[in-house]
């Protein structure tokens, strides 16, 4: 029956996060692949669902509520000015919402320019809907944009540029002046921009997330897709949202309703709360983060990871593998769920040297592309502690992690 597939579908295949999180399951390692938090999310806002769930709040549902606030939010962290009534559609996630955005957008042959490495999903919504990935490598160790590379990325098919900052795998938070960057060529080249800004809150070392719809010219050819999911530690609710100009958030709107109908009404209820959440919330929420990503830092630079870039927003680490070490990234996570008992990510998932020009690929040493792996520490302290326990049993005399 393969044959009754269709192309796109014959182009998706499962992700490797997903694999080796089965693979892990099955040797009951530690998950430090997906991003989801394994501690508790805040109680007043799961007692608001739960409330919301009594009250019978458990229909379709539109809580126009939502986009009130969100308007207030975004007026008081980037300065714009959004009307709640049409610039704002709530998804199921930011995944339904940036998918529904490249669909309301995107025709086949249009071309979209994604930063290497990238978030897989954004792909696979461009090739689902027709569209043409085009990958701009950012250069390592710092995940620094070269303005020239982005330059000659665009064509006279560039329909729009994706940004995500702050940034999944790498933890980076693009500068202003990268910012101004991609800014510059939207408007200049008559693009669109659609933001994955799900790490809003989530930054470090006095770093702040600037919304790329801030700068001028911007607001009015930028769609911002975001969620509750990683802000409050509910990934499994999918309450997200796009922030458009009227006539896209419309589209996405219609797109959202043909494909989900309503995002989950109980929970868009909590969104109510969560989304009232004081500053001190919000401070907090970044200085656990930070404490744990110190944690990791330490532990994994202990053990001969190479740590030259420290995250500086999101919930992940993108380590080098140890400098002696022979393997690819992929059979290093495979030994490391089999002898350690802890489950990461290979960072090749996240690279796309095939989308490069061959003038690119052959002037350019890409071999860094197996030698990341990506770690989520959005997890408890004793989960990190159990990692540190774990690696600790296979340190050889030097120290350092030693797989057989």
């Amino acid at each position: 029956m393969e044959g009754k597939l269709s192309r796109t579908a014959k182009k998706l295949t499962s992700s490797p996060i997903q694999e080796l999180s089965h693979l892990a399951q099955r040797c009951n390692a530690i998950n430090l692949a997906e991003g989801f938090p394994d501690f508790p999310a805040p109680l007043h806002i799961k007692n608001a669902a739960v409330s919301a769930i009594n009250s019978d709040l458990n229909q379709y549902r539109h809580v126009q509520g939502i986009c009130e606030h969100l308007a207030k939010i975004v007026k008081e962290m980037h300065g714009l000015d959004i009307d709640p009534l049409t610039d704002v559609a709530i998804c199921c996630g930011q995944t339904e919402a940036f998918a529904a955005a490249i669909f309301a957008t995107i025709d086949p042959g249009d071309e979209v320019i994604l930063f290497d490495p990238s978030y897989e999903t954004y792909q696979g919504c461009v090739t689902m809907a027709g569209g043409v990935p085009i990958h701009v490598p950012l250069d390592p160790p710092q995940w620094t944009l070269d303005p020239s590379k982005l330059l000659r990325s665009i064509t006279e098919r560039t329909k729009a540029i994706v940004l995500n900052s702050p940034h999944n795998p790498t933890g980076k938070v693009f500068t202003k002046d990268e910012l101004e960057t991609i800014a510059g060529a939207c408007c200049s080249r008559n693009c669109l921009a659609i933001t994955d800004e799900v790490y809003e809150h989530i930054t470090y070392d006095n770093q702040k997330h600037i919304s790329l719809a801030s700068f001028p010219g911007m607001q009015e050819r930028t769609i911002i897709t975001s969620s509750l999911s990683k802000t409050f530690s509910v990934t499994g609710w999918r309450v997200g949202w796009a922030i458009a100009p009227a006539c896209i958030a419309s589209a996405i709107r219609n797109i959202h309703v043909i494909v989900t109908d309503s995002a989950p009404a109980p929970f868009q209820e909590a969104a109510l709360i969560a989304l009232r959440s004081p500053p001190e919330y919000f401070e907090s929420l970044r200085r656990d983060y930070q404490s744990k990503r110190d944690y990791i830092v330490k532990l994994l630079a202990g053990v001969g990871f190479k740590i030259q870039f420290i995250p500086q927003g999101s919930f992940f680490l993108f380590a080098g593998l140890p400098e002696n070490c022979s393997l690819s990234d992929v059979e290093f996570v495979k030994k490391l769920i089999l002898e350690a008992g802890v489950v990461a990510v290979p960072g090749q998932g996240f690279f796309h040297t095939n989308n490069l020009s061959s003038n690119e690929a052959s002037n350019a040493d890409y071999n860094y592309q197996k030698r990341y792996i990506r770690f989520a520490f959005c997890k408890s302290e004793t989960t990190l502690a159990a990692v540190s326990e774990r690696l600790g049993k296979l340190l050889d005399a030097a120290g350092h992690l030693a797989l057989h």
